[in-house]
């Protein structure tokens, strides 16, 4: 296995997709489809295989993949990739395979089919849907709803069907000929998107049975619901109108822009394009100019329709483009947009996540930040950032960054003691005292580089606590951010003057990367803060909770979530008087409902 694989097997997402496998001449020679991307692509690089599997594995040298938002959707999109690629090792695939249709057949007594057939013989034909076994799920369901014949040829007496009310026994019965019609026009409405209204029945039966306790009943509808959802899913890589069409999607990310071509053709996905690339101006503008390069310069197939993002200029790309250019607001074709940029943002993350565990790129830019702020390599850096709204719950975070790479058994939550009130200069003060003056003591490593996320305010307040308090000299320096609040600029020295650095160099992404690191630590341990102390004030409220009580309830429910789905003998099962159980039965529930 190759490092270029190695790396990117720890970055595959746990979602639905398909993959490529790649030889060294750059060929698919195999694409296959994953209801986990992570598990299934992973499984053939670990473990031992059988011949012809070993035989691909050993040709693989690199491999992509395209996520998609369900398996049904992986299922669709490998078949247009194996027709389009023709790879070698998909031998098995390589027929027309076809879909099934749910059909009503026309005769007197209409019967409902599954078959892979559509012939001109005045039946009503539903499809095709891309899984044969969610299409016999709803088959079966619609026999339970709509008592159609079942036999091929009638039989002299009623069958098993009739008595389990799955048929109106038109072999025995005078049965009108409108009843017919009726359930057929009911059964063509569920199909054509009526679904939602058996939904709505098959739910409120869910329940019932459930509060019932009629457990298997309730079972058995809700998987008659979830077969209507797994087969009435539109598939968003095939489209039935036809029509030939080219979807945009991007994503930007530390001043890179990532931009995805889906090529539907015939109503197939068939290829996708990616492009990426740095940026220097507004994105929606880059944008722009990416697609008039992109059809004028590559002169590429301009097809009928081109869809784009809502947030670029309709307009200009209409003057670049003799074409219909849409930017649709819901349904389908938004869909298809919206997974177009899921896929950039999946492209990008990778790329930065490859750059981080480059480990010459990753040293190379703590190496180089040295250089620009003319101090020695700073291999461990300490960064703060503070997070409070309006001065509630105040809390700080400090994140710990060694080689450029994030050390996270490292990381410290502080909750502020001595501020009152929304101020962070006073909060930075408590927070770098508080932990050097404990490195001091403890004899723990020092850092090489503080980095304060924020200004001239909370640096000059961090920079007096080491200097006249603690007697530390130890270099620290400011993240500032722009008004769209991302990374902007390095502030170090004794006037704290601006270090240039270049926005498309790995210094500049290793400090966005601390930057967002710790803004999120902080961001994330202030809610869990909130949320606990919120959480412990209801139970305050509560007659006969005391401490040990309260602390019980959190230790065994863990969240007010679960105490509100607690019934009262659950919570009296843990060690609660009847009385007490009653009362946080009765307190969470007028909580839940206010």
């Amino acid at each position: 296995m190759n490092e270029r694989i190695k790396n990117k097997l720890a970055l595959l997402p746990d979602q639905p997709g398909c993959y490529l496998m790649k030889d060294k001449n750059g060929t698919i020679i195999y694409v296959g489809k994953a209801k986990i991307l992570k598990n299934r692509v992973r499984s053939y690089f670990t473990g031992s295989h059988d011949t012809k599997t070993e035989r691909l594995v050993s040709e693989i040298v690199d491999f992509e993949y395209i996520v998609t938002e369900s398996n049904i959707e992986a299922l669709i999109l490998e078949i247009n990739l194996i027709k389009k690629n023709d790879p070698k090792y998909n031998i098995m695939l390589k027929d027309d395979k076809t879909y099934p249709f749910i059909k009503i057949t026309n005769e007197d007594y209409p019967r409902l089919l599954i078959t892979r057939k559509v012939v001109k013989d005045k039946a009503l034909y539903f499809g095709p849907y891309p899984d044969v076994g969610a299409a016999n799920e709803t088959k079966r369901l619609l026999d339970r709803l709509f008592p159609l014949r079942k036999c091929k040829t009638l039989p002299k007496e009623v069958c098993l069907y009739y008595h389990m009310g799955q048929c109106l026994a038109p072999c025995i019965f005078d049965i009108p000929s409108v009843r017919y019609k009726m359930m057929v026009n009911e059964i063509k409405r569920f199909l054509n998107g009526g679904h939602t209204e058996v939904q709505t029945v098959l739910e409120k039966k869910m329940n019932d049975a459930a509060e019932n306790m009629e457990f298997e009943k309730a079972a058995e509808y809700r998987d008659q619901i979830q077969a209507i959802e797994t087969v009435m899913t539109k598939q968003k890589m095939t489209n039935a109108d036809l029509v030939d069409r080219d979807v945009f999607g991007y994503a930007t990310d530390k001043g890179w822009m990532c931009v995805q071509v889906f090529f539907i053709r015939q109503g197939k996905l068939i290829e996708r394009d990616v492009s990426m690339f740095p940026f220097y101006n507004e994105a929606q503008e880059d944008f722009l100019t990416y697609i008039g390069q992109f059809y004028q310069e590559n002169e590429h197939f301009i097809p009928k329709e081109v869809l784009i993002p809502d947030d670029i200029d309709k307009t200009s790309v209409e003057a670049l483009l003799a074409t219909k250019v849409l930017q649709p607001q819901r349904g389908e074709k938004k869909k298809l947009v919206k997974l177009a940029g899921k896929n950039a943002h999946v492209a990008l993350n990778e790329k930065f996540d490859l750059i981080e565990r480059n480990e010459a790129r990753t040293i190379g830019a703590v190496e180089r930040l040295g250089n620009a702020m003319n101090i020695p390599e700073p291999i461990r850096i300490e960064a703060f950032d503070n997070s409070n709204i309006m001065g509630s719950d105040p809390v700080s975070a400090m994140v710990v960054f060694i080689d450029g790479r994030p050390a996270k058994k490292e990381y410290r939550k502080y909750k502020i003691k001595t501020v009152k009130g929304p101020d962070d200069y006073a909060s930075m003060r408590e927070v770098i005292y508080r932990r050097y003056s404990r490195v001091l003591k403890e004899g723990l490593p020092f850092p090489d580089l503080i980095v304060i996320d924020g200004g001239k305010g909370q640096v000059d307040a961090a920079k007096d606590v080491l200097d006249n308090q603690l007697g530390l000299d130890i270099p620290i320096a400011g993240l500032a951010k722009d008004d769209k609040h991302k990374t902007s600029e390095l502030l170090f020295g004794t006037n704290l003057e601006r270090i240039p650095l270049e926005r498309n160099s790995q210094e500049f992404f290793l400090l966005q990367r601390i930057q967002d690191e710790v803004h999120r630590f902080a961001i994330t341990f202030h809610r869990q803060l909130r949320s606990k102390n919120s959480f412990a004030s209801k139970l305050d409220e509560i007659e006969g909770l005391g401490p040990k009580r309260k602390k019980l309830l959190l230790k065994e429910f863990k969240s007010l979530k679960n105490i509100q789905a607690a019934s009262v003998e659950e919570l009296k099962a843990i060690g609660l008087p009847m009385t007490v159980a009653q009362n946080v039965y009765n307190q969470v529930h007028e909580e839940k409902n206010v």
